[in-house]
This record gives structure tokens, C-alpha cells and sequence, in this order.
């Protein structure tokens, strides 16, 4: 597809790499935004036509929503107006859900998935700890309180629960708690517009996902993504899963080298695919 230069991609986005190279796309978590993939930046654009973008309500992407507007639309307007007809999605969390989304809104937009640490869209239930974590940001919001509101986010999603806060080193802790905060400055003055939901909503058509997905899955996350990863696993046909022990919620801010191997691998081994 050609670009229309005359029609501006929607959302606030970077792209880099080699031209004719598979095209990957990057979808940040809800606790960030298209910062999370600094650590990881360099080494995938030096062999993926690379474009992470920040969703609608993130960094950048401030414009406020309207009726019916959806994440998924969104990002396929955005590769629309870039010229990319298919592309390998790499996506975290809340990014992760819309990616699934934009797979069955349009099949063949999407190459292959990998998910890191599912939640949004395919989060099955609200378990204890998800619970907790939605009561501490509740109240902290109330009260006006970014800061603590942003903290509750680093300590529930970043560090972990239980987990030393001292085991994740502080400018990451630093750098999520400045994408969180951003973000509820945004919504903060955004009107009350709630995004349109698939229907049926995407977990009860993983059945229907037709790209080759690999679902990545840290043990010290909250079990409420532990079961949306168990769901995903099971629900989309073929879906690979690889468990890591050692990693919380955003394992692209803590093991970056891993996670763009992994990828490199897994384009290495769909890149074929047309």
C-alpha cells in the first residue's frame, strides 16, 4: 500500500531499519509507552523495518477519543498510513490485547504475534492481587495523587508482588513511573468517550487467530496474567509458550537482550511466511 502523504499516521510513532526488511510492529504495555522499547531499539532496527507507536491515551498519542474509536483501529490506520500491508506484532500487557484484536479485526495485517505477558483484552478474571493493585491506584486517584497512583503501577507491574523493589534497577523504576504518570495526565482531560469493544470480545475468538503466536510469560507476575497467558495458550491454535522464572511483568525492560533474541529468532523462523 502507498502512503497517502497527505493523511498523517494517527498515532505518535517512530520507525527505523533497513528498507524491504520484515516490517514489526511494537505495542507497549498499559503501564508505559513507546519508550519501553529503548533498552531493546537498536538491535531490532538494525534488522526489522521497526515502528512502535504510542496508543491513543500514551506518550505522544494525546488526541482525544470520540465515539466509537478502538486500539485496534487505531493501529491499523496508522500502518495503513505508513504503507505496511503486513507485519510481525511484538506486544506487551494491555498492548498485547489489542494486537490479538487487530489479528481478527484484519487477519491479514498480521504475520505472527508474540506476547509478552497478555493482559487488556485477554485478561479471563479479576484475581486477588489484580484486585488489590485496582484499589490502591482507586484510591490514589481519588485523592489526586499521580505520583502514589504511578507507584502503585511500578510496584504491582514492574517490581512485582513480594518481589524487592532493589531487584529492578531504579532509572527502570524511574522511567515506568514517568510513562504511567503521563498517561493519567492525558486521560485527565480527555472526555468521557469509553473505546469500543470487539463482538464477540477477543477471548471468545482466540480460536479464530491464524498467525503463528508465541506467548512469553514471567513466573513473578500477577496470577491474574498468569491465567490470561494459560488461557491464550490454549485458546489460540498452535500457540507456543515459553515461561521465564526470573521476571515480573515487563520482561522487555528487564531482560531486553533476551527478548529481542527471542524475537530475532521467531521472525527468522516466520519471516517466510506470506
Amino acid at each position: 500500500m502507498t502512503p497517502d502523504p497527505n493523511q498523517p499516521a494517527p498515532l505518535a510513532h517512530d520507525r527505523s531499519g533497513p528498507a524491504g526488511a520484515p516490517a514489526l510492529l511494537l505495542l507497549h504495555a498499559g503501564v508505559a509507552d513507546r519508550r519501553m522499547w529503548d533498552p531493546a531499539w537498536d538491535r531490532l532496527t538494525a534488522s526489522y523495518d521497526t515502528v512502535r507507536l504510542d496508543l491513543r491515551g500514551f506518550g505522544e498519542s494525546t488526541t482525544p477519543p470520540e465515539a466509537g474509536w478502538s486500539s485496534s483501529a487505531d493501529v491499523l490506520a496508522t500502518l495503513d498510513a505508513l504503507g505496511i500491508d503486513r507485519v510481525h506484532v511484538v506486544a506487551a500487557s494491555f498492548g498485547a490485547g489489542v494486537a490479538v484484536e487487530t489479528a481478527l479485526v484484519r487477519p491479514s495485517a498480521v504475520a505472527s504475534l508474540v506476547l509478552l505477558a497478555p493482559g487488556g483484552a485477554l485478561m479471563p478474571a479479576r484475581t486477588d492481587d489484580l484486585r488489590a493493585f485496582i484499589a490502591a491506584e482507586d484510591d490514589a486517584l481519588e485523592r489526586d495523587d499521580l505520583d502514589a497512583a504511578a507507584q502503585a503501577n511500578v510496584d504491582t507491574w514492574l517490581v512485582g508482588p513480594g518481589r524487592d523493589p532493589d531487584a529492578v534497577p531504579e532509572d527502570v523504576r524511574r522511567l515506568v513511573h514517568t510513562m504511567q504518570r503521563r498517561a493519567f495526565e492525558i486521560d485527565a482531560d480527555w472526555p468521557d468517550v469509553d473505546e469500543a469493544e470487539l463482538d464477540p470480545p477477543a477471548l471468545d475468538r482466540l480460536g479464530e487467530v491464524a498467525a503463528p503466536t508465541l506467548v512469553v510469560q514471567g513466573a513473578l507476575d500477577l496470577e491474574a496474567i498468569r491465567l490470561a497467558a494459560d488461557t491464550v495458550t490454549a485458546g489460540i491454535p498452535g500457540a507456543e509458550r515459553i515461561d521465564w522464572p526470573d521476571v515480573a511483568h515487563l520482561p522487555s525492560l528487564e531482560r531486553p537482550d533476551d527478548v529481542a533474541a527471542l524475537v530475532e529468532e521467531w521472525i527468522d523462523r516466520h519471516a517466510s511466511i506470506p
